[in-house]
């Protein structure tokens, strides 16, 4: 029994090695070779296209940019003194001339009496002068003397009343305390930051826009801007100016977008995407943008049309008294095999219009209905055969 089966694995391993013996000889130099070159060139690559179709499109400009208060203020001290009391804190909304914050009031305040007195003194002697100098019994200097006395008291007095004034640190502006920047108890000197108010109504944001730009861009133009922040929103704004220089260095101009938000969701700093759509076409011609090739300075697609000269069927082959019929025939046997005519990608050279996300306008070059390759463009040349494995509509 196990000579038998030693005989059976001997008789197999030859017939194998006759089979690969005759295989490589039909795959040598010559008619079989020639075959193989020919099936290699017919073979089509795959890809997927789309078509071209009539659809609006619109045509707009993106950028980025930080939003900032269209009014911001510092506050500082006017006085200096000891803190007493701090009223407001940071994200209470304040009015122009609210308290926010007091100083130590005594020493201004007898300042201001003080000086209150000698004027009222002053007041007394110029009185006295005008009416003796009426009798003659004060000459005309001495009189103007003791007017021009009262009248430097008197903006003295003025001069303490206000500092007085200072020892309350009121808001310039109305808006927002953003920052804020003393505790009670703390020794100010003038000019010495107190708060930050921001007014977020509205908020603005400022795009560094191209030269090309500024035909293009007006103000009342509307703006749509997404926030990194805050996803899945958008908030709608206007351009409300226009810059009318060009930065020479730069090759840019400021185009300033505002956006008011009663809700108050937006937030000084925040980072912004803004989109302005400056024209609007509603019955374009448009493929996907991912269709496009560019090279040379030339932009161009491939466009699937039928093979005008598709490859002549092979000869029937017989092998060992077996006829396999046409390799046609055998080909649209195999599973995944396409059926109909064979096709072709064609280079088209077009002139672009608008372009809008993933579309992307077609002035010439491509007509309607066209059917444009856009995936496995890679691997085409211009008079490739192709094999459309998937239409997108």
């Amino acid at each position: 029994m196990a000579r038998n089966n030693v005989l059976r694995n001997a008789w197999i391993a030859t017939a194998l090695l006759l089979l690969m013996a005759t295989a490589g000889c039909g795959g040598g130099d010559g008619e079989g070779g020639k075959e193989s070159e020919e099936s290699a060139q017919d073979t089509a690559v795959p890809v997927e296209t789309s078509v071209s179709r009539r659809d609006e499109i619109v045509a707009s400009y993106t950028g980025t940019a930080s939003l900032e208060p269209e009014g911001q203020a510092q506050v500082v001290a006017k006085a200096s003194g000891v803190v007493q009391s701090v009223l407001v804190e940071e994200g209470d909304k304040v009015r122009a001339g609210q308290i926010l914050a007091t100083l130590d009031p005594e020493r201004p305040r007898l300042a201001l009496k003080q000086s209150e007195a000698s004027l009222k003194r002053l007041e007394n002697d110029a009185s006295r002068a005008q009416e003796m100098f009426k009798r003659k019994l004060l000459s005309a200097e001495a009189s103007d003397r003791a007017k021009f006395d009262m009248q430097s008291q008197r903006a003295a007095y003025e001069m303490a009343r206000l500092e007085l004034s200072y020892t309350q640190v009121a808001a310039p502006i109305s808006g927002t305390v953003s920052m804020r920047m003393v505790k009670p108890g703390n020794f100010m000197t003038i000019n010495q930051a107190v708060f930050m108010i921001d007014d977020f109504d509205p908020l603005l944001a400022v795009l560094n826009v191209p030269e090309r730009e500024l035909r293009l861009l007006k103000p009342s133009m509307k703006v749509a801007m997404q926030v990194d922040a805050l996803p899945g929103r958008t908030f709608e704004g206007v351009i409300a100016r226009v810059s009318p220089v060009v930065d020479s260095k730069t090759g840019t101009l400021r185009v300033t977008a505002e956006f008011h938000d009663e809700t108050g969701t937006l937030k000084s700093g925040m980072f912004g995407r803004l989109t302005v759509v400056y024209d609007t076409k509603t019955d374009a011609l448009v493929v996907p943008r991912e269709a496009l090739a560019d090279e040379d300075g030339e932009t161009f697609v491939y466009v699937v049309e039928k093979d005008p000269s598709p490859p002549k069927p092979k000869k029937v082959e017989k092998k060992r008294g077996f006829s396999f019929g046409s390799a046609e025939a055998e080909e649209a046997k195999k599973p995944g095999k396409p059926s109909g005519p064979a096709l072709v990608a064609k280079r088209r050279l077009v002139k672009l219009g608008y372009v809008s996300g993933d579309k992307v306008e077609i002035l010439s070059g491509v007509p309607e209905g066209a059917r444009v390759v856009t995936v496995g463009r890679s691997a085409v040349r211009d008079g490739t055969r192709v094999q459309v494995i998937e239409s997108v509509k």
